[in-house]
């Protein structure tokens, strides 16, 4: 059985089981204020490039593109170690991946939990995209 991960909009009322709420955005929410997000971490290094992002702007159309390109982001150094943080997060306890992005399904932290509820220390080369 895989961790347990879950993602949620940042928006949402903080949860009692939501384990370890870990803001999975490169930019800080609109609106959301540092002290009433209650983060336990700001992985803004298993974060989507600016240019990805960018260019992918949550179009439907683009998700496979966009998660292959993300996929291949997060086997870089930087990425890879944080990616490394979060399993071992996960290892002990629930972690709850959060974004602002309102199509959940359609998101980085979408990949990102797919990702992480694989084998623990695969990397993202070694993951079989969802059928």
């Amino acid at each position: 059985m895989g961790a347990d991960i879950r993602v949620r909009r940042v928006y949402e009322e903080p949860s009692a089981e939501d384990g370890a709420r870990v803001l999975v955005d490169r930019v800080w929410p609109r609106g959301m204020r540092k002290d009433a997000a209650r983060l336990d971490e700001w992985a803004k290094d298993v974060a989507p490039s600016t240019e990805l992002r960018t260019w992918y702007r949550h179009d439907p159309a683009k998700f496979d593109e966009f998660r292959r390109r993300y996929v291949a982001e997060l086997d870089e150094p930087v990425a890879r170690e944080a990616l490394t943080r979060l399993r071992a997060l996960a290892a002990v306890r629930p972690v709850t991946l959060l974004t602002a992005t309102r199509e959940l399904d359609l998101s980085q932290a979408a990949v990102l939990a797919g990702l992480l509820r694989e084998t623990p220390g695969a990397t993202p080369h070694d993951t079989p995209p969802p059928s």
